[in-house]
């Protein structure tokens, strides 16, 4: 059972790449060779590295790469080593689609309207990010500004993106030559993104909870616990019309852990009994941290009291 577990793994990590990798396509096809050419800059790291181009002429490509860098590395210092690989693949992938789609000039599309290329876009670009989030990876960027920012402060990260998509969609006004119409056009390709990434974040970072009822619930929760690499809580229970005294497995899990748990529970026990309920919040390590200011407050004081003896 662990053996087919770990190639299930392995394919599974294989699969992750293959789709992050055509994510990164989409997602930079939709740039380099539709909002670019048409002298449109929507938010995110990107659309900063557009305007920047559209001011100095330096290729997106490469001040997207050398930014990016910049953010890890002080996101490192503040966050500690939470970039996974695919975070990293994907944004160096995203610097070499960026450059590769840019010098593909047959590829460049072009509209008699404008707001249909933005829209068909911004919905090439969000399939794209999905993608890339769906198998656990990011393009860095704001996201890491986000972070960093969510970190210290009881401010939702969608709050946080908007004001530096509104701020830096907003600064295109700033070049000679655009006009108010290029700043909504932008923001149009804003709202479409948003929508399908908030959508795919509420559902990757949804917390589901499983009961588990059956006689192997020790082989399960072994299982669980060793190979799957998350908690399990056994519950006293009591059938009522057999009298017999049993355990009730409780785990709680993120939304793509959901299917792996429930196939190691049906090869292990094609008979057990399992309930699947949503969980709307779940605090604690493994899941949400509860950030409400207060901790920083809390140390703010301290080091007054501290200053004053």
């Amino acid at each position: 059972m662990a053996e087919e577990i770990k190639k299930h793994k392995f394919l599974s990590v294989i699969d992750d790449y293959i789709v992050i990798t055509i994510g990164v396509a989409l997602y930079t096809f939709a740039w380099a060779d539709m909002l670019i050419p048409n002298g449109i800059a929507s938010g995110g790291l990107t659309g900063a590295c557009t305007i920047l181009n559209f001011a100095t002429g330096i290729p997106v490509y490469l001040s997207y790469i050398v930014v990016n860098t910049l953010l890890i590395l002080g996101g490192t210092m503040v966050l500690g080593k939470g970039f996974g690989f695919k975070t990293l693949y994907a944004i160096g992938l995203s610097s070499l689609g960026l450059d590769i789609f840019a010098g593909m000039e047959f590829l460049h599309v072009f509209f008699d309207n404008k707001l249909l290329l933005v829209v068909v876009a911004a919905i090439i670009e969000s399939i794209g990010i999905t993608c890339i989030l769906a198998r656990g990876g990011s393009t860095g960027g704001t996201d890491i500004v986000a972070l960093i920012i969510n970190k210290f402060w009881p401010i939702s990260l969608g709050k946080v993106f908007l004001a530096l998509d509104l701020f830096i969609i907003a600064s295109v006004l700033l070049i000679p030559g655009k006009t108010v119409e290029d700043m909504v056009y932008g923001y149009v390709a804003m709202v479409i993104f948003s929508v399908f990434v908030d959508w795919v974040l509420l559902g990757r970072n949804s917390t589901w909870q499983i009961m588990v009822f059956s006689n192997k619930y020790k082989e399960i929760a072994d299982t669980v616990i060793h190979d799957l690499n998350r908690g399990v809580t056994a519950l006293d229970a009591q059938g009522w019309y057999s009298g017999e005294s049993k355990k009730v497995l409780l785990i709680l899990v993120r939304k793509p852990e959901l299917h792996t748990i429930t196939k190691v529970v049906k090869e292990l026990d094609p008979t057990a009994f399992v309930t699947v309920s949503s969980a709307s919040t779940v605090y604690g390590e493994g899941f949400d941290e509860m950030k409400t200011g207060i901790n920083l407050k809390l140390k703010k004081k301290s080091n007054n009291v501290v200053g004053t003896k």
